[in-house]
C-alpha cells in the first residue's frame, strides 16, 4: 500500500510540474537586446538587455518589458494580437521624428502590433 501511495504521489508531482512547463511556455516570454533608446508605452528606455512577457492570460492586457540592469520596465499594449507563422521571435521600430518607437514584439507564438506612443518633436514622450 505504501508504494502504491508513493508512487500516485510522484506521478501527481511530475504532472504538476509539466504543467508548470507548459504554463511558462504559453506566456510568450522572449529576451532581446536593443542597441539603442527607443520609446515604449510612453516612457524613453536606455539600450539594453529587456525581457518580455505577457501581463496575463489575456494576450490584449498587456507586455511587461522590464530591464534588470537598466532597474527600468514598462507596460506596453496590443493593438492586435495575431498567430506567429513561424518560431522566429523578434521586434521593429518605427521611426517618429528622430525617436525609435517600439511597433511590434514576435514571439515564438505571437505576433503584438503596439499602440504607438505619442512622441514630441525632440524624440520624447510627450507630457500630458
Amino acid at each position: 500500500m505504501g508504494k502504491q501511495c508513493l508512487k500516485l504521489a510522484l506521478g501527481l508531482v511530475g504532472f504538476l510540474g509539466m504543467n508548470a512547463v507548459v504554463r511558462a511556455e504559453v506566456r510568450d516570454e522572449i529576451v532581446l537586446t536593443v542597441p539603442f533608446r527607443f520609446v515604449a508605452g510612453g516612457k524613453n528606455l536606455p539600450p539594453g538587455t529587456y525581457k518580455v512577457s505577457r501581463f496575463s492570460d489575456d494576450k490584449l492586457e498587456g507586455l511587461i518589458l522590464s530591464s534588470y540592469e537598466n532597474h527600468v520596465g514598462v507596460i506596453v499594449y496590443p493593438t492586435t494580437v495575431s498567430e506567429a507563422a513561424a518560431d522566429t521571435p523578434s521586434v521593429s521600430f518605427d521611426r517618429v521624428g528622430e525617436a525609435r518607437v517600439l511597433s511590434t514584439i514576435e514571439t515564438a507564438h505571437n505576433i503584438y502590433n503596439i499602440r504607438i506612443s505619442p512622441v514630441g518633436h525632440d524624440g520624447f514622450p510627450e507630457l500630458k
